[in-house]
């Protein structure tokens, strides 16, 4: 099973790093897609398309935060996870990004592949839960 991911970095390398540490935290299979900004991010963002969202804090024409409060919006929006990662550590951040706009975790630069698996293992269990139950219910409706 795929966990469909969208990573939303203005960095290309930072991308690239996140899609590698995820790679290697071994805690699923990922299909990425990816977005340069936060503007990019919300034009390619569908609930219906993606499970997790990989969000930098810091980019131009609209933060991360803004991003996460933008998506939240929509309650159609809650099933996906969307993770902040940043180099922001302080606890004010960690809120802000957690409480008040409604991200599910909070990853910070620099990270270590077994940082993204104690960090997400809990997020990706419950993506893959959520993708059973529907494929389960999918299987009751077309008799599968």
């Amino acid at each position: 099973m795929k966990i469909r991911a969208l990573v939303v970095d203005d960095s290309r390398s930072m991308r690239r790093i996140v899609m590698k540490g995820l790679r290697h935290a071994q805690l699923a299979e990922f299909d990425f897609q990816e977005a340069v900004d936060g503007d990019d991010a919300l034009e390619k963002f569908n609930p219906e398309e993606y499970d997790i969202v990989f969000i930098d804090w810091n980019m131009p024409k609209m933060n991360g935060i803004d991003v996460v409060r933008k998506i939240r919006e929509e309650p159609l929006n809650d099933q996906v996870k969307l993770v902040m990662v940043t180099s922001n550590k302080t606890m004010d951040f960690v809120t802000e990004a957690l409480d008040d706009a409604g991200a599910n975790g909070f990853i910070s630069k620099p990270f270590t592949p077994k940082d993204m698996r104690n960090k997400l293992e809990t997020i990706i269990a419950e993506i893959v839960q959520i993708k059973k139950a529907q494929g389960g219910l999918l299987g009751k409706l077309f008799g599968r």
